[in-house]
């Protein structure tokens, strides 16, 4: 069975890894996502699988993190021997040479794949709005595209900043290995593509390549040129980039050969849901602004004791005092959203960090409030009996993942770009749990900010 597979690929966070889930389930490409790499006997739980991902957080890591963990993720999923194997990466690009080093990344890599090159492939037309032009990333937000150095949230993000749009540069400093490109002007047509990239990888010699991409004909190319790479050279090909690998690029090219059908798709709307558990660690404005829809919308509203629950003598009333609350409105056949923070400006916040640098933690405050929530929200699914549930922000689906003992996770149901709906696979009692992870700017397609509501609905029908 695992000759037949198409791609393995492992995501740097949790949300971004049922980005490319969802892509891959969107076009008809039967996929799993598993926790921790997966073993022969993992894998024969499941028919007809095309690709297999592996969840990870390499995204907040250290470089001296990633290689403690990444080596034995990469010599697992090689085992397994797909053509191509997708560092997946947000569609942002946001790393730095502390945190999540996608330059580290690849270094780890190719001592373990020894790749031809490695094609760096951020765009993403439809459906993030990523576009890459001369090197050069830019994002849209609220209907606005900006260079991502001046992005609104990325220029200011908390962690790692985007202070450089060129991913040439942005890369070198994460990385020695020599970074070309092929950009915009030859992606029009395959055969110039082709002889840009030859030359850039035997005349240049350089390692990795930086792949512009302005709309989906761009990726279609991009796809045919990796997919090509890939099955007629030796060994496997190691590729960097945003879902649109998956929801583009590589299905587009798939299609085409006949390696798989975009139209046989298993990924549709489910029933509607009578009541829904939220927890929400997410501190972004898209989140505040979905969490006041839901209070508008049927939802109840737990508000975390956060600067209690980062203190030690505290923490197990913090803990149980969101815990009974939650059950109480859920007892009551309603849903409830439990949140940390209501958007960036939040006093709460402040205080909590204040609070939690006062008691001494050696980790950080994130990693800290995801367990913590984790654990919350383990009860209320144990205690209340709850078949759907939602997790908001990207560390906090790590932690609570972490809590809930899953295997796997499988994309059942369209709900946003980047957001779908999952089947959790588990031997635990959470098995069978429909579970959606949601990044802190991942938001429906229309002007409503009703994410939670389409979760409790069982995702859109596209057909409508």
């Amino acid at each position: 069975m695992t000759d037949e597979l198409l791609l393995t690929f492992y995501g740097d966070d949790f949300t971004g890894s049922t980005d490319a889930l969802e892509g891959l389930a969107d076009n008809g490409v039967r996929a799993v996502l598993f926790m921790t790499p997966p073993t022969a006997e993992d894998l024969e739980r499941f028919d007809d699988l095309d690709a297999v991902g592996v969840a990870g957080v390499s995204r907040t890591m250290t470089p001296e993190e990633m290689e403690s963990e990444l080596p034995p993720v990469f010599e697992a999923l090689a085992e397994l021997d797909a053509p191509i194997v997708h560092y997946k990466v947000c569609s942002t690009f946001d790393s730095s040479p502390k945190v999540g080093s996608i330059g580290t990344a690849i270094d780890i890599a190719q001592d373990v794949y020894d790749s031809p090159f490695v094609p760096v492939s951020q765009g993403t037309e439809v459906p993030h709005g990523r576009y890459v032009a001369f090197s050069d990333l830019f994002a849209e937000q609220g209907g606005d595209v900006y260079r991502i150095d001046r992005h609104p949230t990325m220029r200011d993000h908390p962690v790692t900043p985007m202070h450089e749009s060129d991913l040439r540069r942005h890369l070198g400093e994460q990385t020695n290995r020599p970074i070309g490109r092929v950009d915009q002007r030859f992606l029009d047509d395959y055969e110039a593509a082709e002889t840009e990239l030859e030359e850039t990888i035997r005349e240049d010699e350089d390692e990795i390549v930086v792949l512009d991409a302005l709309n989906t004909d761009h990726l279609a190319t991009i796809g045919r040129l990796l997919w090509t790479r890939a099955t007629e050279t030796s060994g496997q090909l190691f590729a960097v980039g945003s879902s649109g690998l998956e929801h583009h690029a590589l299905v587009s090219h798939w299609d085409e050969i006949g390696e798989i059908d975009r139209n046989a798709t298993y990924f549709e709307k489910r029933e509607p849901a009578d009541r829904i558990a939220v927890m929400s660690g997410s501190a972004s404005e898209e989140t505040a602004t979905q969490i006041d829809w839901a209070s508008d919308h049927g939802f109840r509203l737990v508000s975390i004791d956060t600067e209690r629950l980062v203190d030690p003598d505290e923490k197990s009333d913090a803990r149980a005092a969101a815990v009974e609350e939650a059950l109480a409105v859920l007892d009551e056949g309603e849903s409830v959203v439990l949140y940390s923070a209501r958007g960036p400006d939040d006093p709460a916040i402040d205080a909590t960090r204040a609070a939690f640098e006062e008691h001494g933690a050696e980790e950080s405050l994130e990693s800290y409030l995801g367990r913590q929530q984790g654990i919350m929200f383990r009860e209320i699914l144990e205690r209340s009996g709850v078949t759907r549930a939602c997790v908001a922000g990207g560390d906090t689906s790590s932690h609570v993942i972490s809590e809930l003992d899953l295997d796997a996770l499988e994309a059942i149901a369209p709900v946003a770009p980047g957001g779908p709906l999952c089947r959790a696979h588990s031997t635990t009692e959470f098995d069978g749990l429909e579970l959606a992870l949601k990044g802190g700017q991942v938001h429906t397609r229309n002007d409503e900010f009703d994410y939670f509501g389409v979760v409790r609905q069982g995702g859109i029908d596209r057909t409508d």
